[in-house]
């Protein structure tokens, strides 16, 4: 049964990345004169994953909470790439503050700039984060939800990681609310893995937090809300929360 599943997951992966292909070269007339473009195609290719790992690995997902139409800052738990693609077929307008390397991944990273991504380069934390305030300030009159990782990378279900000031200088700076995101996602769709296990992948959209909060108080609030609410998700998918060892970095 489990080489069933994997061979059935490899088929999912392979047409995965054929379809990104696929999307960005159909899309890419529009995409270059409207951002209008990009974000359908986007949107088109999210939700054609979701329904093909569905189909083809038994994988369902789940939206919980209020989606945020407004322009505000999402504060989400990050596990895997697919919890990126349903956040992204969810928003209505969503940008990603994402890591630099990737605007040199072939279709992904052209188009991730051209919805208004923020690349920012993790090795020089410091410069980075005065960077990625800069960045954002000269995108203020895009609008959308803009989408950040307080963790700043991936993080396996049952690893814990410590939260960084990224997103509370993000809302001190914009001044908007914050909707932190939790998920389970990473129990079906592990980080550097073919498999795709069956089951009911959750995205919750937890309470907005409202502005004006000080820089300590949102950070220590975002790591709560988000940690218990994805530990509980976690445990609803039947995952047994034993933290392993905190990664470096």
């Amino acid at each position: 049964m489990i080489v069933f599943r994997w061979l059935l997951s490899l088929i999912f992966v392979i047409q995965m990345y054929v379809m990104l292909a696929v999307f960005a070269v159909v899309f890419a007339p529009w995409a270059l004169i409207s951002r209008n473009g990009a974000f359908a195609a986007c949107h088109l290719y999210a939700r054609w994953v979701i329904a093909s790992v569905r189909i083809l690995c038994g994988l369902r997902t789940e939206i919980r909470g209020e989606v945020p139409q407004d322009e505000v800052i999402v504060a989400a738990k990050h596990q895997s790439f697919f919890d990126i693609l349903v956040i992204f077929g969810t928003l209505p307008r969503p940008k990603f503050i994402m890591k630099r390397e990737l605007i040199y991944t072939p279709f992904l990273g052209q188009y991730a700039l051209r919805i208004g991504c923020i690349p920012v380069d993790r090795g020089r934390r410091g410069a980075a984060i005065a960077k990625m305030k800069a960045d954002v300030a000269k995108g203020r009159t895009d609008p959308g939800q803009l989408v950040i990782y307080p963790q700043g990378t991936r993080v396996a279900p049952g690893v814990i990681k410590p939260y960084k000031a990224g997103s509370g200088l993000l809302y001190q700076q914009l001044d908007q609310p914050c909707v932190p995101v939790a998920t389970n996602v990473g129990v079906f769709w592990p980080k550097r893995s073919i498999l795709r296990k069956p089951g009911l992948a959750v995205i919750e959209f937890l309470p907005r937090i409202e502005p004006g909060l000080p820089l300590p108080e949102f950070l220590a609030l975002i790591e709560d809300k988000i940690e218990s609410n994805s530990n509980r998700l976690m445990a609803e998918a039947g995952f047994i929360l034993t933290p392993a060892p905190a990664s470096r970095g």
